[in-house]
């Protein structure tokens, strides 16, 4: 009897726990756990696409990091979108918003009297007199990431060279290594806004 017993105990007892399985969670509320958990795997996702596709070179040297303010900010927005505008992808903006940050720290910058660079002005520090547009133009966040993004779509391979050497054959800067100390701030500002 006590092996009939215990076959009978056993398969109601594993009745229940299948059907405890099968109604829990008709039983429960899972919309806050089915999102959390969605956004969990979106996020973390997202995380591993950044690094693959952001900075696929991994950054070069020490890298520099700044506080931004407001200005700054709305200047990394501008970037983005006119990236987007420019039919272009996520590491075209980690490279223009690496380069306005060695350029200007993401500051729209007037000219500078004594302190400017020739007539450098704007995020990237176009020159007027170097083509780059008029002083209205290239003070103008979105004219002036069109210019430079224009200028980085006619750098041939320039989506598999290393940030720094892209920035560099579009600028031609007196300091061609600067650019690289930005691009994980970079990347983490286009991980940012990129979907905002």
């Amino acid at each position: 009897m006590n092996t009939i017993l215990r076959k009978s105990i056993l398969g109601i007892a594993g009745l229940t726990v299948a059907g405890g399985l099968a109604a829990g969670p008709l039983n429960h509320d899972t919309s806050t756990p089915t999102t959390r958990n969605a956004a969990a795997v979106t996020t973390t996702q997202a995380a591993k696409l950044d690094s693959a596709a952001l900075i696929p070179h991994g950054v070069q040297g020490t890298q520099s990091r700044i506080d931004l303010g407001d200005e700054q900010t709305a200047n990394v927005k501008a970037i983005i979108a006119a990236t987007k505008k420019a039919g272009m992808d996520e590491r075209a903006a980690v490279v223009s918003i690496a380069t306005a940050l060695q350029e200007s720290k993401l500051e729209n910058l007037g000219h500078l009297g004594d302190r400017n660079d020739h007539d450098s002005q704007g995020l990237f520090q176009q020159r007027p007199s170097s083509g780059w547009g008029t002083v209205e133009q290239i003070t103008d966040p979105e004219y002036s990431t069109t210019a430079f993004l224009k200028g980085l779509k006619q750098v041939d391979g320039w989506q598999d060279m290393p940030l720094t050497k892209a920035a560099q054959t579009v600028q031609v800067s007196a300091y061609p290594d600067h650019y690289a100390q930005w691009e994980q701030q970079a990347a983490d500002l286009v991980a940012e806004h990129w979907n905002s």
